[in-house]
Parts: structure tokens; sequence; C-alpha cells
């Protein structure tokens, strides 16, 4: 019994040694991301130009990335996967090399865009290329091993970033790339199979590409300009939101008369599990990526820390998320997604909630043992969501599931950061007197209201968590069927 239970949850070391390799080719555009972030102020110094122009660095690179998202789906249909996601490597490495040798900020800005597009076409491709080569009985694992440059890279990629600003040169930020890229794409050309075009005379569809990647667009920009101007009820905002969401719905009209041909089918959405994964996915984002932008702040403004030392005391939430990704893959694969997510969200509350009382006193340790915690609850949330949009999907259309995931988690994600520095900036806007009697308590105050929206969204989570499949194996990867009627 033993032997057959260790048989079925063994996956070949051939899949997993090909679902490290793909992961490497990600690492670097994942970690780039958040690197180039704590180097803003260096650049603005080094550039003479003011931090609002240097800030289209990363607010360039992350528009790119959300446009380049719906082309994927094209691309992979008509050249393969494995073609795609070696050109898109190998444009990420020669335009970091460009980056790193850049004169002024229009020169490093317009590169950017260009490293941006080639990152948005790797990231939904993790998932796409592990589908076609595993398939979905084994996702969950798969999904644990993939997910990790997605979770890990918001994490240490300020740490090493904030080594590298501070004792080297920004410039490394881009150089480091390069060795990573050669290394990945050697690996991705000899030891990753040849996957054939789903679809070789596959049309590009211009009108859907253009309404999705322009409503992503607009939406993850607007949201962007709410982070800067701490308040989401300003013109920009509201504007290219709005603009944002009437792209979207054109889209879905168009989708309709398009049927299986759109970007993103609107018939996948009839799977309970599709739809909840969607929306969990959007609020995951928020999750995840609002506390990371305030975890920072935290040790940075309340204890002092330098940029390098707060990348360091995030370690221990990292650690917990990478103890945790292996149990949480197989559990996948044995019981479904359901109550993987629901008992992540309940330890992911438990790591959070505390938070809403520490301040400039808590002790250092208790700090790291909570972190720890939310790493072990933060690392079960992403893959039970992303693993369960593609159960009881035709596989010929993970390209499309891939790409719907990317920009649910975009959109998220972006609304998340903004979400949490508006709350934050505008406690200390409207409590002025307490900020000028004492600073730390008024920043520990803000901080903590931030942390009672992460706690909110996370409980909320839950809901969408029971559209999930409560065992991965009792439905079939092979054709799109409606959600069923009952659950066993």
């Amino acid at each position: 019994m033993a032997t057959n239970k260790k048989t079925e949850s063994a996956l070949p070391r051939a899949i997993v040694n090909q679902a490290w390799i793909i992961v490497l080719g990600a690492i670097a555009p994942m970690l780039d991301s958040t690197m180039v972030n704590i180097a803003l102020n260096k650049l603005s110094s080094d550039f003479n130009e003011s931090l609002s122009t240097v800030q289209w660095v990363v607010t360039g690179y992350l528009l790119a990335m959300v446009v380049a998202v719906p082309f994927t789906g094209w691309l992979n249909d008509k050249i393969g996967g494995k073609k795609v996601f070696l050109i898109a490597e190998v444009l990420f490495g020669l335009f970091s090399l460009v980056a790193a040798m850049s004169g002024n900020v229009t020169m490093l800005i317009s590169i950017r865009f260009v490293q941006g597009f080639s990152a948005g076409l790797i990231t939904p491709l993790l998932t796409t290329l592990l589908v076609d080569v595993a398939g979905v009985g084994s996702m969950g694992r798969i999904m644990a091993i993939v997910g990790l440059p997605i979770m890990l890279g918001p994490i240490f990629g300020p740490v090493i970033g904030g080594v590298i600003v501070q004792y080297l040169s920004w410039r490394w930020i881009f150089f480091v790339n390069v060795p990573v890229v050669i290394i990945a794409t050697i690996l991705i050309w000899v030891k990753l199979p040849a996957i054939a075009p789903k679809n070789p005379t596959a049309k590009f569809d211009w009108p859907g590409v253009s309404l999705l990647a322009g409503g992503s667009a607009a939406i993850v920009y607007g949201i962007v300009k709410a982070s800067s101007k701490a308040s989401f009820n300003n013109s920009t905002t509201l504007s290219y939101v709005g603009v944002g969401i009437a792209l979207l719905v054109i889209y879905a009209i168009y989708a309709i008369f398009r049927k299986s041909q759109a970007v993103v089918p609107l018939f996948l959405f009839k799977r309970r599990n599709f739809t909840g994964s969607m929306i969990g996915l959007v609020l995951a984002g928020i999750v995840n990526n609002g506390p990371m932008l305030l975890l920072p702040l935290f040790f940075q403004n309340l204890r002092g820390q330098s940029v390098a030392e707060a990348g360091l005391s995030l370690i221990p939430q990292g650690i917990g998320m990478l103890i945790a990704r292996p149990i949480i893959g197989r559990f996948i694969d044995r019981i479904g997604a359901r109550w993987v997510l629901i008992v992540g969200l309940l330890v992911t509350l438990i790591g959070t909630v505390p938070f809403m009382s520490f301040d400039q006193h808590t002790n250092f340790w208790l700090l790291m043992g909570v972190l720890f915690v939310r790493g072990i609850g933060a690392g079960a949330i992403i893959s039970p969501l992303m693993t369960d949009s593609f159960v009881g999907q035709d596989s010929k259309y993970s390209g499309q599931i891939s790409i719907a995931g990317r920009i649910t988690q975009n959109v998220g994600g972006a609304f998340g950061s903004a979400l949490m520095a508006t709350v934050a900036s505008a406690y200390l806007t409207s409590h002025t007197h307490e900020l000028m009697a004492n600073h730390l308590t008024a920043v520990a105050h803000a901080y903590q209201q931030g942390f009672i929206w992460a706690v909110a969204c996370t409980a909320v989570v839950i809901i969408p968590a029971f559209l999930l499949t409560n065992k991965l194996g009792h439905q079939s990867d092979k054709e799109v069927v409606p959600a069923p009627t009952t659950e066993k």
C-alpha cells in the first residue's frame, strides 16, 4: 500500500528537471522587476532626473509585460511554446546587457519597454509549457515548482537589489541577468522537448489582442497612478480604469462572436473552478503584493534598517514558502485545490493578523516567527488557484488559460500595492497632529491600517475557494464540460 502511494506521488525525473529549467528561465525577469525598484533613488541621482521621470523605468516595464501577455496564445499556437520561450529569453538577456550600458534615462526607459515585453511572454509560458509536458494530473506538484519565482521574486529581489546598489552599481542589476539567461537558454534548447505548434495556420487576432492588451494595460496604469497619488479618487485613475473596463466589456462582446478563436474564450468560464480561480487570482494578487509593499517599509521606516537589512529580514517568509511548496503540490494532486487553498488562507491569516498591532517595539524574533508562518500560508495560495484553472479544460486551450491567469494576477498585484500605499498615506494625511506629536507611532498605525485591509482581502478569498474542485482527479482534463451540478 505504501509502495503504491509512493509510486503515485513520484514524478518522472525528466519532467521535474524540465520544470526547474523553465523556472531558471523565468527567474531573471521575476527578480528584475523588484530589484530595479530598489535602485530608483540611485538612478535619479546618477541621471540627474526627477523621481517621477525615473519611475517610468519600472512603470514602462510593468505596462509592457501586461501588453505582451495576450500575444503569447497566438505565438504558442503559431510556432510552439519552446521557440517563443527561447526567443523571449534571448531578447530579455540582450536588452539587459544594453540597459546596463544606458547613457541616459530616455534610453533606459525605452529599453525597459522591450525588456518588459519579453518578460510578459515568458511568464504565461511557465504554466503553458508544463501543461503541455506534464499534463493536468500532476499539475499540483509541478505548479509548486513553477510558482517559486512568482512568490520568491518579491522577497529576494529587494535583498539582491539592495546589496548590488549598496556595494556595486545599479548597472549590475542588469548585468547579473546575462549569465543566468545564457545558462537558461542553453538548457532550454538542449533539454526541453520540442513542442509542436497547436495551430500553425492561426491568424493573428488584432482586434481581440488590442482590446485585451489595451484594457488590462489601462487598468494597471490607472491603478499605478493611484499609488503615486495616494488616492483612487483622482481623474487619471478614474479615467484610465474606466477606459480599461470599457475595452474589456467590448472584448467580452467580441469574444462571444469569436467563440473558440478568441484570445481568451468566454466558454472557459462555464466551469465553476475556472471562474473561482480567476476571481481568486485577482484577490491573491492583492494578498501577496500588498503586504510585500508594506513589509520592507515596516522594517526600514519603523525599525531603522537599511534596504539590504530590510530585505534580509524577509527571508523567514521565503523559507516558509520553500518548505511548504513541495508538500502543498502533493496535496493538490491528491485531494484537489479547494481545501489546500482554504488551509493556506487560514495559515496566512495567522501570519498576518499580528501585524495589525505590531509596531517599532515588537520583539524582532517574534516578527521573524510570524513571517515564517505567513510564508507557509502564502505558499499555498497561488499554486492551487493556478492549478485548478486547468482542471476540466481541453489541453489545447492551455495557452489561453495561462493568459487569463496572468492578466488577473497583474491586475490584482497592481491593485494590492496601490491599495496598501493609499491606505497608509491616507491615514497619515488625516492624522497630521499624531504624526507631528509622535512620528513613529503614527507611521506604525498607518501600516497597521494597511494590514487590516490585507487581512480582510485574505478572508474574502475563502469565498471563491469553494468554487474550486474538491479532488483534482475527479474531472477530465481532456474536454470542456459544464460544471457538475453535484459534487462528491
